[in-house]
């Protein structure tokens, strides 16, 4: 837990992050809680670049991202056992004392969970007694958490992996070994596999919004179509949300699945993430509709991810 009383710094780390639409949800956080902080979206060119903010004494946390979500584990001090389970860290915080601990954790799935439960049917949703497939399209570092979360909260041990590159996906699969219930991860490559398989019910895109070129990547966009034009719909979510209405976004919805935009991952974690940056007594007094509305204002608003 960090000073109430001092100045202080929290930084969304990254490359790539000032479009981000989570600054003035944090700051309004801040300021309702009475504490001197101010959150910044902060460009990493290196991973050192991000450790001299992480370890300067005024930081107060760090939301991590893309490239570093793998490469900071083993620069912190403490790493909980959830982060080395998923193998990505998203979010440092620290323990008071001499010297002060720089903590790693994983608040990503929470997000998932948050914005799967968020739209579906209710009597067809994945349970103990009705278990579910799912799949992801990507295998880089936020894969982990949305197989985390589909596979130990939203009752999916089988899922399927739409991937370019057959490496990132055994990586994949060896990471997901180390959790308490090792899912069945199917790569799926070819459209002629895809249509032997039952429907998954949750889908989750986890890498940017890029036009597919190369014939590995049409492929991938061609399979996740064929999945989303079968009759059974479940939730949609795109993680990524530059732009905000991404092409899985478009097409989910003209397909007609219930689909979450990538903006909405972030509401889902304040609560994790505030616990740990300033304490538990503070999240008593957390405005967590006041921070939404800021949130979803910000996405409305912003030029950076509107286009």
């Amino acid at each position: 837990m960090q000073s109430q009383s001092h100045e202080m710094t929290l930084h969304l780390v990254g490359m790539g992050v000032t479009h981000s639409i989570a600054y003035s949800m944090h700051n309004y956080i801040a300021k309702s809680l009475g504490l001197p902080w101010t959150f910044h979206s902060t460009e990493c060119p290196t991973i050192d670049d991000l450790l001299k903010l992480a370890r300067a004494p005024t930081a107060a946390g760090l939301v991590v991202t893309m490239p570093y979500k793998n490469s900071i584990m083993k620069h912190v001090d403490e790493l909980d056992e959830l982060s080395t389970m998923i193998g990505a860290c998203n979010n440092v915080y620290y323990k008071s004392g001499t010297p002060r601990l720089m903590c790693g954790t994983n608040t990503d799935w929470r997000g998932i969970k948050g914005c799967l439960l968020e739209k579906g049917n209710e009597n067809e949703r994945p349970s103990v007694t009705s278990l579910a497939t799912a799949l992801i399209v990507g295998a880089g570092g936020a894969s982990r958490a949305a197989v985390y979360a589909l596979s130990i909260h939203l009752h999916c041990p089988t899922i399927y992996v739409l991937n370019r590159d057959d490496q990132e996906v055994a990586n994949l699969i060896h990471d997901t070994q180390k959790m308490t219930r090792v899912p069945t991860i199917i790569h799926v490559k070819a459209l002629e596999q895809a249509k032997k398989l039952p429907s998954p019910y949750y889908i989750v895109g986890t890498v940017p919004d890029c036009e597919p070129q190369t014939e590995t990547e049409l492929t991938v966009a061609n399979i996740l179509e064929s999945f989303l034009s079968r009759p059974e719909k479940g939730v949609l979510l795109d993680m990524c949300f530059k732009p905000r209405r991404t092409r899985m976004i478009k097409l989910g919805e003209k397909l007609e699945w219930p689909c979450v935009e990538g903006t909405h991952v972030i509401g889902y974690q304040i609560e994790e993430q505030w616990r740990l940056w300033a304490g538990e007594e503070y999240i008593l007094k957390l405005d967590r509709e006041g921070a939404w509305d800021v949130l979803l204002k910000a996405a409305e608003e912003s030029k950076g991810i509107n286009f």
